[in-house]
């Protein structure tokens, strides 16, 4: 599919929204502290593969083998940020996600066939992240709007909006959106 193509279009926007979300993190990553770090760079591993995923069919210099490769490393690295605490477990769920993803890709490449995976572990994983971005959202108009949400890690913002934690939780809303969007395509 060329780049001028329509269809193209919302492809290549939603490489550009995970490949700027990947590099934030990244940023993020490199500034933070210990307990932040590995989170950090779990979201950037997540960014930057959400972004060569995106990219549309036969215009990326890597298969759906490379990506399982990856997203099974980094299932990898989320199940070991575990030990730090549950609030890691979404990392696990989207590097697995992004892993059965890659795989669908893979089982589908060559037969002529498109992404197609199984319809209950795709419709769970399109209530989750539905969930996730509804919740986030909320969390995020919350915080803009003055009040008090917070999760580990993340300051909420005070009555002007815009703090760091708003800037994060808006990184995270777009990847989960991200995700939404590329399950919907499976």
């Amino acid at each position: 599919m060329p780049f001028s193509s329509a269809a193209a279009v919302p492809a290549w926007l939603l490489v550009l929204l995970c490949a700027v979300s990947g590099a934030y993190c990244l940023a993020r990553a490199r500034r933070a502290g210990r307990p932040e770090r590995g989170a950090a760079a779990g979201e950037a591993v997540m960014g930057f593969g959400m972004a060569a995923m995106a990219v549309p069919p036969g215009t990326g210099p890597w298969g759906p083998g490379i990506l399982l490769a990856v997203f099974c490393g980094a299932a990898v690295h989320a199940l070991w940020l575990l030990r730090g605490g549950a609030h890691h477990a979404h990392h696990l769920v989207g590097s697995l996600a992004m892993a059965y993803m890659a795989l669908s890709m893979t089982a589908g490449h060559g037969h002529g066939h498109g992404r197609a995976g199984l319809p209950v572990v795709t419709g769970a994983l399109l209530l989750y992240y539905a969930g996730y971005v509804l919740l986030g959202g909320a969390r995020l108009l919350t915080t803009a709007g003055g009040g008090a949400v917070g999760g580990p890690g993340v300051r909420a913002a005070g009555p002007a909006g815009g703090g760091p934690g708003d800037l994060i939780r808006a990184c995270r809303l777009a990847m989960g959106t991200g995700m939404l969007a590329m399950l919907l395509t499976m």
